[in-house]
């Protein structure tokens, strides 16, 4: 039998952290939602971090279509569960890591009992899984929790954090229930990334489907992303200075070597995301108007 001692596993981290902070976070609980493009990589980098209990939700399986971006993806774990290959990957760095499982994923009814004793949530869900993230955000309003959502944004991540004070989700992304799938998708888009700095380097818009639900990414993206995240969990987990929610997001891209925060008042309301959105669409195709439409004066 392998004897553990998760202090001396883990004891590098000290120093970045006092000894009362890396119990603070083997005692937090983490949800994450989706293990696949970004979620498994969240769960390492925690896992690494020191955090020991997580709530994991995520019903889908391994696919050839995976391996360019997703932890755990690879001929060996084809056709496997992508929650069985993430807890395998959490308990092979902390076998006394605690796991709550949802096998069948996130819906309206098991929402609030996954979010049940987090103290935190990570968004790792599909980027189309948009009516999913709005329950889980709504939720946690409700339940006075924080989520991050951190978005592979080409060679990039773009983070905006929520919390009980901030702005909420449905009304920094515009989102409700009279909106089509893949105009949610364009606000979506236009809300993790503000800047739109990506618009510099895509080599393809036409691979970027968001009628057909196909979306391009890369490896950088997702790594960074994990990085970002785990920073600002930690951040958040030990109440380590101020963190700045929405309307304001950070975006760093690694291909420009730049980074941009935006403060977007009002949100979707905002006369920059119509210009935004109306760009998007134009770019991927799905505009048929010449000019972009301002919001009208209430």
């Amino acid at each position: 039998m392998i004897y553990f001692d998760g202090r001396e596993a883990f004891s590098r981290n000290l120093g970045w952290v006092t000894e009362s902070e890396a119990q603070r976070l083997s005692e937090a609980r983490v949800a994450i939602a989706g293990v696949g493009g970004v979620g498994g990589h969240y769960a390492e980098m925690l896992a690494r971090l020191g955090v020991c209990r997580f709530t994991l939700a995520d019903f889908d399986r391994f696919e050839l279509g995976n391996f360019n971006r997703q932890n755990g993806s690879g001929i060996s774990s084809l056709g496997t569960p992508k929650l069985d290959i993430i807890k395998r990957r959490i308990l092979d760095i902390n076998p006394t890591a605690e796991i709550r499982e949802f096998r069948e994923g996130i819906d309206r009814d098991n929402v609030a009992l996954f979010l049940e004793g987090a103290d935190l949530y990570l968004d790792g869900l599909d980027f189309f899984a948009l009516k999913e993230r709005g329950w889980l955000f709504r939720c946690l309003r409700e339940q006075n929790k924080t989520g991050i959502t951190v978005a592979p944004i080409g060679m990039g991540a773009s983070a905006i954090v929520f919390t009980p004070q901030s702005m909420s989700f449905a009304d920094y992304f515009g989102f409700d229930d009279a909106t089509s799938d893949t105009e949610q998708a364009v606000r979506f888009l236009a809300g993790l990334a503000p800047s739109l700095m990506q618009r510099h380097y895509l080599a393809d818009p036409l691979r970027a489907d968001l009628v057909n639900r196909k979306v391009p990414s890369t490896p950088m993206g997702c790594y960074l992303c994990a990085g970002v995240a785990g920073t600002l969990a930690l951040k958040v987990l030990l109440h380590r200075g101020p963190v700045r929610a929405a309307p304001w997001s950070l975006h760093f891209d690694s291909y420009l070597e730049k980074y941009k925060t935006t403060y977007l008042w009002a949100g979707a309301r905002n006369p920059l995301q119509f210009i935004n959105r109306w760009f998007i669409k134009r770019t991927l195709k799905l505009a048929s108007s010449p000019t972009p439409l301002l919001p009208t004066r209430r």
